[in-house]
């Protein structure tokens, strides 16, 4: 089993002024081989904030949205040789100390995409969000063929080997490029693991870039689209809902 791995961490930053310096440092303490921060043309001072620190920042010409971020990021990480991409988000939802347990789970499962699974609290969680992720784990599984516990994390980690093999949905848009890697990445025969980590939600962070309305809908229309080239997965959703492996 490969122990030595090469890893870059990939934050897509857009107005994350209130976190991400923050967010930056203490990623650094985990000694990934590569930090890359892809700021997605802020208005506010993203970019200031991060002159100077060790990382490598990449710039979107236009605000482009958080899918054309991540793979400006993953091209990049690409051809810097990296075997595995960690993605997290830059509004501090994510604790960077929880990266050795997904490294940890990925070492194991080589072969699969490492999801840093939220515990979910309807009571701590804004119930929109609560809401639109359940409805969204349970259509994205059907797709996928298996049950996915987290379906919306962006806390993930990405095989490199599997990057390599999704030309055909670099198109994706937003939030949906999330939903639609794991479809994908299940009929190319990568699946999923997951690592439980607490939902954070801190009190000096932007608002959400996710929109739970018109992000839901369309990831649901995604979702049809692929239920449609499957003949409505029947198969799957009987693993889905029996929650038993392929």
């Amino acid at each position: 089993m490969k122990q030595d791995i090469k890893w870059a961490v990939l934050i897509p930053a857009y107005n994350e002024a209130l976190t991400i310096r923050s967010l930056v440092s203490e990623v650094l303490l985990c000694k990934p081989t590569e930090l890359i921060v892809v700021n997605d043309c802020s208005t506010d001072k993203t970019a200031e904030l991060l002159a100077g620190s060790d990382i490598t920042l990449l710039h979107n010409n236009e605000n482009s949205g958080k899918a054309a971020s991540l793979w400006k990021g993953f091209d990049h990480a690409m051809a810097m040789g990296m075997d595995v991409v960690i993605t997290l988000d830059g509004d501090a939802q994510h604790d960077p100390q929880d990266i050795p347990r997904l490294l940890d789970c990925y070492k194991k499962n080589q072969d699969k995409i490492i999801i840093a699974a939220r515990k979910r609290n309807p009571d701590t969680q804004p119930f929109a969000r609560f809401f639109a992720n359940k409805f969204a784990n349970f259509w994205v599984s059907w797709a996928a063929g298996y049950r996915i516990s987290d379906s919306q994390s962006g806390f993930r980690i990405y095989p490199v080997s599997l990057l390599k093999k999704l030309d055909n949905i670099k198109q994706a848009q937003g939030f949906v490029f999330e939903s639609e890697v794991l479809i994908e990445a299940a009929w190319q025969g990568y699946y999923s693991d997951s690592v439980e980590i607490k939902a954070i939600y801190p009190e000096e962070r932007r608002a959400s870039h996710f929109k739970p309305f018109q992000d839901i809908m369309k990831i649901t229309k995604m979702v049809a689209s692929r239920l449609f080239e499957q003949k409505m997965n029947l198969r799957g959703l009987y693993f889905v809902i029996t929650n038993k492996k392929q």
